[in-house]
């Protein structure tokens, strides 16, 4: 089967209200391209029937793969998306679609070329946000500060859950992941940056939605716990490179 030129990963957990027009928004978008395209969910042990729906919907989409991943947490379903893919660009796309789907052509050629990772953020110049609670605009600037100071300098906007990978830098970096939570995108951006890989962040329209499933407090304090696990692993020597 011809490889195609990109791949659509989207982690699914609880979403059998939201997913069904996350599909159609993202297929009509991707229908109208001139490239070819798959569309993996990765539905993420949920309680409810997000793995039902979304094997309906799969029935009368080609496009469209449906993979169960049983342990919880985020890091593992994009890490199950993002191996399983055979897309030339693997692309992570949260399921409420709080960027708006056209803006992919900003992560890909022919609008971006020389990149091995191209990152979604709120932050670079031409970002806009809309309606962002400002206790959650600057409960996420605190913890970008930590994140730059301890970790990952320079880059404005890690969380932003829109990022894309060439498929040879998506293969290296997530099969070296080993955080399964929100912070693993900081532990791979920090995997890129040892491997020192061009990573650029695209100012993207981003929407917030109430019904986030991102707890503030909760996620931040984690947030911070695992940027000193992502020390611990550097110095112990987790991520060092095999030749």
């Amino acid at each position: 089967m011809k490889t195609p030129f990109l791949s659509i990963i989207i982690p699914a957990y609880n979403e059998e209200n939201r997913l069904p027009r996350t599909l159609e928004q993202v297929l009509s978008f991707l229908k109208q391209q001139n490239y070819s395209f798959e569309v993996l969910v990765v539905e993420n042990g949920s309680s409810d029937r997000t793995f039902a729906v979304a094997q309906e919907y799969a029935k009368n989409h080609p496009n469209v793969t449906v993979l169960k991943e049983e342990q919880r947490g985020k890091g593992n379903a994009v890490r199950r998306g993002m191996l399983e893919a055979k897309g030339e660009y693997r692309f992570i796309c949260d399921a409420d679609l709080s960027m708006p789907i056209e803006e992919v052509a900003k992560f890909i050629p022919p609008q971006l070329t020389d990149f091995d990772i191209a990152i979604g953020s709120r932050e670079a110049p031409g970002a806009v946000r809309y309606n962002e609670p400002s206790y959650r605009h600057f409960g996420g600037r605190g913890i970008n500060l930590l994140i730059r100071l301890f970790i990952l300098p320079r880059l404005q906007d890690t969380q932003c859950g829109f990022k894309c990978f060439r498929a040879q830098v998506a293969e290296d970096l997530f099969r070296q992941q080993t955080l399964t939570g929100w912070s693993f995108d900081i532990e791979i951006l920090y995997l890129a940056r040892r491997k020192k890989l061009r990573i650029k962040e695209i100012p993207i329209d981003w929407y917030f939605f109430a019904d986030s499933k991102v707890s503030a407090l909760r996620d931040a304090l984690k947030m911070i716990s695992d940027i000193f696990v992502i020390h611990l692993n550097a110095l112990r020597g987790k991520y060092d490179f095999k030749t």
